[in-house]
């Protein structure tokens, strides 16, 4: 656990996963190498579903959380419009060990990496009638679907660059259908923060965010061991992949397309039922 800054305020607690994406992103922030306006933190690093636990009991005062999350998280988080995760081609893949059709997976069961993961939201926005899910750490899905545990597998992370590995079918891209059906990028996750901190702290932290990952793509092998100490099982290949497909410019700010795209997911899943209306203001206030 580290803290970043040398200010005496009592550090503000942040979460983040130990993807190789999150801690390049968050490296210079949590090093002290940008200026976060005095602000200190102390970081916590779990799980995409645990982080997800965590905001929806209002434990930690930043966090990243699917952007599935955010619609019933909105009366105590609002949305920092950078240091997420948000693009083309990087959604979760649909796998299994055989090549089924994927308009055809009623009565299956089908693991999911977290109930209130973005890669949930949208199986149940692609196909509705699917209602036998198994929730699963990411990382242990591949193996469920190849030892037969369960038919098919929503995997995420760097997941879909190894599933071949396991003998394992791509079924379905859903960001790709994500992208076909609505013309937007894929919201994957994002940074929420309590809106109890008030409108300096919000941006402050917005603005540090921005500089760190700022800072991550002009120095990008200075997060190296921060980014290796978190991912020792996965080879430097996948790693260098990993932080390539899920960092972009929407990562240093959303800009008017991220935004649409993210409200438009929201909007999606509140009218299928998904998550409750809110007339919360999404985003940071500016």
């Amino acid at each position: 656990m580290n803290t970043c800054s040398t200010n005496t305020a009592t550090p503000l607690t942040l979460g983040f996963s130990p993807c190789p994406n999150d801690t390049f992103i968050f490296h210079a922030l949590i090093h002290g190498l940008v200026d976060a306006a005095g602000l200190r933190f102390t970081e916590r690093l779990e799980d995409v579903e645990t982080l997800n636990r965590l905001a929806l009991d209002r434990a930690l005062d930043v966090s990243k959380v699917s952007y599935h999350l955010m619609g019933r998280i909105l009366p105590d988080y609002v949305l920092l419009r950078s240091g997420g995760a948000l693009g083309r081609g990087c959604g979760p893949l649909l796998v299994a060990r055989a090549d089924l059709d994927p308009s055809r997976l009623a009565g299956k069961k089908i693991a999911l990496p977290g109930r209130y993961t973005t890669a949930a939201l949208l199986l149940r926005l692609y196909d509705p009638t699917l209602t036998d899910f198994v929730y699963l750490p990411f990382h242990e899905i591949m193996g469920a679907v190849a030892d037969g545990s369960v038919d098919a597998g929503v995997i995420i992370h760097e997941s879909r660059f190894t599933y071949a590995s396991y003998g394992l079918t791509q079924l379905l891209d859903l960001g790709a259908w994500w992208e076909a059906d609505t013309g937007h990028p894929i919201p994957l996750g994002g940074i929420a923060a309590k809106r109890s901190l008030g409108g300096e702290t919000l941006r402050a932290i917005e603005d540090a965010l921005t500089e760190s990952v700022r800072h991550a793509f002009a120095h990008p092998a200075l997060p190296h061991p921060y980014i290796r100490a978190h991912s020792q099982e996965m080879s430097e290949a996948v790693c260098d992949a990993h932080i390539k497909l899920y960092v972009n410019d929407f990562s240093l700010t959303l800009g008017s397309e991220g935004e649409q795209a993210v409200q438009y997911l929201l909007q999606r899943a509140t009218a299928a039922g998904i998550i409750p209306p809110s007339s919360e203001p999404l985003f940071t206030p500016r």
